[in-house]
């Protein structure tokens, strides 16, 4: 019986270990972003300083995901995280504006960055920088 109690405390304890961790899985520091379904005939890469955002932003002001119906379900915590690209691509059917990855990101970045009143942060070579 004693066997059983600390074998089950033991597993108690690396389940919530376990999902802690989880829990403060952020993702990466910086990413780099780009189409893969719908990639343009000359693809420039986004380069995405995600850890500056979370410093700013909750998860919900830029993730979400789609309900049964298609529409829009804002985000919650415990929520999966899928690339962008898994709704918005061509063949998804999503409004004008919103077909593809490009799309929903220039929506949202360059949206997001012309709020702020700050000129340089909607600039092209802001997320894209040229190739050194």
């Amino acid at each position: 019986m004693k066997k059983i109690l600390v074998y089950g405390v033991a597993l108690a304890f690396l389940c919530t270990t376990a999902l802690v961790a989880v829990a403060n899985d952020k993702g990466p520091a910086e990413m780099t972003l780009q189409a893969t379904v719908d990639a343009n005939k000359k693809p420039k890469p986004a380069v995405f300083p995600h850890a500056k955002h979370q410093e700013k932003l909750a998860c919900g002001e830029c993730h979400h995901t789609k309900g049964d119906d298609g529409k829009q379900v804002a985000f919650t915590d415990g929520m999966k995280i899928q690339k962008c690209e898994t709704c918005h691509n061509k063949a998804a059917g999503m409004p004008k504006g919103l077909q593809t990855f490009k799309d929903a990101a220039h929506k949202n970045c360059k949206g997001c960055h012309k709020e702020t009143g700050k000129k340089e942060l909607t600039k092209c070579s802001n997320c894209h920088p040229k190739k050194k």
